[in-house]
């Protein structure tokens, strides 16, 4: 198994925790600490010699089924990476999982690892319902009992809307998560934030392969202004005045390969099957978790918590709603246009195909969505917002913290 996604969303915790839980041993090698391991797969392709080899490294006897060996910061030494097929065919009673940041550029390139012989697992940032248990376990119990049509008592749905605000404050990536818990101190989650975008950031410039590092710094810090504007679609010429795609393509490619950024199809009809109608020249692009977001549109918690309007409001929303859609249909969510007008995001269930509307401020005023809606009599309409779980018509307003449920209340 090899998990791929952005630096510090958990990848090495998981692994390490997984071995401890179900294995009887487990023996943990970084080939970003000891370029010696290096020198083990060069010079060998049998599987049985590199675990004797690993073996004599671990100080313990690896043995099959009963032991996991965890190869981390795989990208590092895409060779190792590769022999992971020598395992399949020949040591398949071993057991192995592996992780590296940035792996998901190493992964898109063509030769670089054994296809089919693999299970992929994307790790991404914790989801609201994976940090409410964290931080709110009694309000997570109530959560997890919420069914199709139930109706959410005023209490319960006040506490979970600030639940919800907690998490565009603070958002998902595991540190954050843990500082809050531990010390309730502002401060530290802005520091965490920042101390990992200067990370990213520092990825960049330390990348050496064919794609201009200080490109990929430029869309990277371009996406706040190309999410504020109000027609969202990415624009190349706000990257850098003149920018055009031959300039910036490779550039978010290696971004959304990275797991740093979220892209959005836009599609030309919204018909089954929807990846047929993907407008491969237009899209938009959202950073892969709503706390990093926030924190590098500099927004204020006093504008989240006290309700107010301002002008970014809109795209942070956007931005949570998509990271708690994905993974829940087989198809990541599209968005529709047509004249300057938007439907947010369309997914496909089954073969059915379910128009969103995301609200980021109190007014419900969405002329567009509901033309589409009597247009097309979609048997589901969804709109996100802060109000109350009630369906009217075609159209259900779900609130904004049972997004990660959509799936669930359909």
């Amino acid at each position: 198994m090899v998990l791929k996604g952005a630096r510090q969303v958990g990848k090495t915790w998981l692994m390490k925790e997984f071995g401890r839980q179900y294995y009887k041993n487990s023996v943990y090698f970084n080939f970003d600490e000891d370029d010696a391991l290096k020198s083990i797969f060069e010079s060998n392709k049998n599987p049985q010699r590199i675990i004797e080899l690993l073996s004599l490294i671990a100080g313990q006897q690896i043995k099959p089924e009963n032991t996991l060996i965890i190869f981390d910061e795989i990208q590092e030494y895409p060779t190792a990476l590769n022999a992971l097929k020598y395992f399949h065919e020949k040591a398949w009673n071993y057991h192995v999982i592996a992780a590296g940041s940035l792996l998901g550029t190493l992964l898109a390139q063509p030769k670089s690892y054994p296809v089919g012989m693999i299970n992929l697992l994307p790790i991404n940032p914790l989801t609201f319902d994976e940090f409410l248990e964290a931080i709110d376990q009694s309000l997570y119990a109530y959560y997890t009992t919420i069914r199709k049509g139930q109706e959410i008592e005023g209490i319960f749905h006040n506490r979970l809307l600030n639940a919800c605000n907690y998490y565009f404050i603070i958002g998902g990536m595991p540190e954050c998560v843990k500082s809050w818990i531990r010390y309730k101190d502002p401060a530290r989650i802005v520091r965490t934030q920042q101390e990992l975008v200067q990370v990213y950031e520092h990825d960049f410039s330390k990348h050496n392969g064919k794609v201009n590092s200080g490109r990929i710094l430029m869309v990277f810090r371009s996406i706040t202004s190309q999410l504020a504007k109000e027609n969202e679609k990415f624009m190349y010429g706000a990257v850098r005045e003149g920018g055009r795609t031959r300039d910036f393509e490779e550039a978010f490619e290696w971004l959304v390969s990275a797991g740093m950024l979220n892209r959005v199809y836009n599609t030309a009809k919204p018909e089954h099957p929807l990846a047929a109608f993907d407008r491969l020249d237009c899209f938009k692009l959202f950073v892969f978790d709503t706390g990093l977001l926030k924190h590098m549109a500099g927004i204020d918690n006093s504008a989240i918590l006290l309700k107010t309007d301002y002008q970014f409001k809109g795209a942070l929303t956007e931005n949570y709603v998509l990271q708690q859609l994905k993974g829940q249909f087989h198809l990541d969510p599209r968005y529709f246009s047509d004249k300057r007008r938007e439907i947010d995001f369309v997914v496909q269930h089954g073969t059915e195909i379910i128009p969103i509307e995301v609200k980021g401020r109190e007014d419900k005023s969405a002329p567009f969505f509901k033309h589409y809606v009597s247009e097309h009599t979609p048997e589901h309409a969804l709109r996100f917002s802060r109000r109350g779980y009630v369906t009217n018509g075609r159209i259900t307003n779900l609130p904004l913290y049972l997004t990660r449920k959509t799936r669930a209340l359909l």
